[in-house]
Order: C-alpha cells, then structure tokens, then sequence
C-alpha cells in the first residue's frame, strides 16, 4: 500500500514536467515539418542564401492572438552550424522566443509560420548572448525569394537577419523590424531537463542533439552541408 502510494505521488510530481518536456518535443518536430516543406516549395529561400547562413530560427504556427500588449511571444528554436565559426554539420537547437506588438498586425489573424536566416556570426553571437531587437541591435530585412538572390538589394545582401513568413500557403518575404529575439530559458531546461543557455547549447555543444530534432538536423545536413560564407567573415 505505502509503495503503491510512492509511485502516485512520484508519477503526481513527474506528470507535468513530462508534459511540458513533451510539449517542447513537439515544438521541435514542427519546426522541422515547417522547414521541410518550406524547402520543398518551387520558390522558396534561395539556395545561395541558405548555403550562406550561419543559424536559423524557425517558428512554426504563430498565430495573432498569441500577442498582445506586453511580453507575448511566438516560440520556437534556432539551430547553428557547428563549430567555432560555424563551418561544421547543423549541431543541438536552442528554444528562442520572437516577441513585439507589429508582428501581430502583420499576421492578419491567421496561423504563421517564421523562418529567419542569421547571416553572418555577429548576428548569431548576438542572439547567443542577449535580447536582440531586430532592426535595432541587429540589422534586418525581408528575405528574397527564388533559386537566386543576385538580383537582391544591398540592403537585403548586408542585412545581418533575413525573415520570412508563410500563411494560407503564401510564403514571402516579410519584415520584422521592431520586434525581439530572445532564448527561451524555461523551454531549454523542459527540453534537455537542466537549465542551460543558449550560448552553452550551440556556441559549446554542451548537450547531444535530442530524438526530436534528429529529421530537422538530417535536412539541414542535406540541403546545406557545407558554409559557404566567405571565410573572412567566419574568422
């Protein structure tokens, strides 16, 4: 009876945590169905672009009424190359939250899916290490879209954040200025079970990469083995 009453109270105490670490699974494992489809549209993000990316933040079904007025977000995760200057195979995601009041007039009510491209390893040190706002602490512009950016601005070419939106299966660049990026600490610690930082997860490879984002990894790997920044901006 005593030991029947243990694992009651054990499994009362365990439920949750099993629940919200199952949530953040689940999170994962859209992501990567979101990029994979984004990847399979005809004109989609330019391959030069992707080839050129250093991370990617990707969230997937943000939807208008998920923000409001004061720290409402969209979740999601942002995932890097690995190594020192991000030349090695796709490595462990890190949860990130996109906060800010103009992406919720832009949603037009119905479910969004983000993907932004981090060009170049002074965007990607920023969002390791703080809150970022974009078009503030880190520059930021509409992604292209097609098998080429040759045709793109300079601005669009410089900017160190590139955005992009799909809704009722529109996809297109998009604007995101104003609004912030930032690691999702308590969803880190639901995913890995332990507090840990983002800079600790991609920047120091502390963790293996979980199950669940095994299939985004292996797409990554595939569609973008190999960085193909000029190396001068990796050093």
């Amino acid at each position: 009876m005593k030991m029947l009453l243990a694992l009651l109270l054990i499994s009362v105490f365990l439920a949750p945590a099993f629940a919200d670490k199952q949530k953040e699974q689940e999170r994962v494992k859209e992501s990567g169905e979101v990029l994979k489809e984004i990847l399979s549209i005809p004109d989609d993000i330019p391959q030069d672009l992707l080839d050129k990316a250093e991370c990617l933040v990707i969230l997937p079904s943000v939807k208008k009424g998920a923000f409001g007025i004061g720290g409402s977000f969209g979740r999601g995760l942002m995932i890097c190359r690995s190594g020192q200057h991000y030349t090695g195979l796709w490595g462990a995601p890190a949860m990130y939250a996109l906060e800010g009041l103009n992406i919720g007039f832009q949603l037009g009510g119905e479910a969004t899916d983000f993907v932004l491209l981090v060009m170049n390893p002074k965007g990607a040190r920023s969002l390791l290490s703080s809150k970022v706002k974009l078009g503030g602490n880190a520059s930021a512009a509409a992604g292209p879209k097609g098998r080429s950016s040759e045709a793109s601005t300079d601005v669009v070419m410089n900017a160190e954040i590139l955005s992009y939106s799909r809704a009722k299966g529109l996809f297109a660049g998009i604007s995101l200025e104003g609004s912030t990026l930032r690691s999702d600490g308590g969803a880190n610690e639901k995913l890995y079970g332990q507090k840990i930082s983002a800079k600790d997860i991609i920047g120091l490879g502390k963790v293996k990469t979980p199950a669940c984002a095994q299939e985004l990894v292996g797409l990554l790997d595939k569609k973008s083995p190999k960085n193909h920044s000029d190396p001068k901006s990796l050093q």
